[in-house]
């Protein structure tokens, strides 16, 4: 559980520094889209009264309202007389065609965005008509654009650090896996030595047939261990029969206060494609946690039916429940509510399961206080 904690803390730290890095951004970009839009405002009013200091007078020079008109290079602007008729524009976007409509629909949108001065020109009232400029509506639109790909690059990086340490963490587990089933093999050629020894001695054959049932299961679990990191191969096997063994052993190495309850479905067919040695791994290891769920006592049911293109097995416990939260954590290494235990139990029966034998394993449904169902998906094909 607490190395589970430490990844989420660390999982929440990493994405609350990225939150920081994309607010702070934003807000800085913010504030230069709105110091923009004040100087623009400035200059416009420049122009405009500009233009209305200029004379009365006909016969005066206009060469200054030409040149104050050309500076503005950036600023889309129209000038209106009294009657709403366009004199002059500039910066404005315009086709070769439809000149006149294009010129009526932009006045419309710059009235719409309520950006103007009214000028006296000539004697006559005018209106300077204005909008942001390019740069001004690029940089706008900028912090979203920013907001995107900063999103990108962090979700990118986190799915590259996952990918990364996930490989890392196979080739570990790889490598212990296959280290066990090697350390394993020495003393179990040792006890089958010694079983057979004893076999010809003066001793009960209860024991000894008991003895030898547990010396198969080490021989069994150094099989599994060793198919860890390799392509296990699938044949078809009966469910039935795999559960109805499982059960059996954990059945007598289990508290007498557990009750043990089964049903199959009679009338489907049991034979799907899968490793035998893998998947009653599974049983044991999702039976071995709802044990530890009800402390040792309670109910324990096995339901096998047909769901779909799936076989289905629910294994459901009367223990203590799941957090809705938490349903998909249970699977993830590291996870356990135990004192002792790595948490690799569920992981690893949803390795089998998922990239394995192209299941699904997930919590069906649980109830803080009465109980869980783990459910298990076999593709019959």
């Amino acid at each position: 559980m607490k190395i589970y904690l430490k990844k989420r803390q660390w999982k929440i730290s990493f994405l609350l520094f990225a939150g920081f890095i994309v607010l702070g951004s934003i807000f800085y970009t913010s504030q230069l889209v709105d110091k923009l839009a004040v100087e623009e405002e400035k200059k416009v009013k420049l122009w405009a009264d500009a233009l209305a200091s200029i004379d009365s007078d006909l016969n005066q020079d206009i060469t200054l309202l030409t040149n104050i008109l050309e500076q503005n290079e950036t600023t889309p602007i129209i000038l209106t007389n009294e009657k709403g008729e366009i004199i002059d524009h500039r910066n404005l976007k315009l086709s070769d065609t439809k000149t006149d409509k294009q010129l009526q629909e932009a006045l419309v949108n710059m009235k719409d965005g309520g950006l103007f001065f009214e000028i006296e020109l000539y004697g006559v009232k005018s209106v300077l008509y204005y909008d942001d400029s390019l740069l001004l509506k690029q940089l706008a639109l900028y912090p979203y654009i920013q907001l995107g790909l900063i999103l990108f690059l962090v979700v990118l990086a986190y799915l590259v650090f996952s990918i990364t340490k996930k490989s890392e963490q196979d080739q570990v587990w790889v490598g212990m896996s296959k280290e066990t089933a090697h350390q394993l093999g020495t003393p179990i050629s040792s006890l089958l030595a010694w079983m057979e020894l004893l076999k010809s001695s003066d001793i009960d054959q209860n024991l000894t047939q008991e003895m030898g049932k547990d010396v198969e299961r080490l021989e069994m679990i150094a099989e599994r261990f060793s198919k860890i990191g390799s392509k296990p191969v699938l044949i078809s096997n009966d469910v039935q029969q795999i559960l109805l063994d499982s059960i059996n052993y954990l059945k007598k190495r289990s508290s007498k206060k557990i009750e043990f309850i089964i049903d199959i479905d009679e009338t489907i067919n049991t034979f799907v494609p899968l490793n035998k040695e893998l998947f009653s791994w599974v049983i044991e290891n999702t039976t071995k946690n709802a044990i530890d769920a009800m402390g040792g006592q309670g109910r324990l049911s096995y339901e096998l039916k047909k769901t779909g293109t799936y076989l289905c097995l629910d294994i459901c416990d009367t223990g203590k429940g799941i957090n809705r939260n938490q349903f998909n954590s249970i699977f993830e290494p590291g996870y356990t509510t135990k004192k002792r235990g790595w948490g690799l139990g569920l992981s690893l029966a949803k390795r089998i399961i998922e990239d394995y034998h192209r299941g699904k394993i997930f919590v069906h449904r649980s109830e803080l206080g009465k109980g869980s169902c783990i459910r298990v998906l076999l593709p019959t094909n």
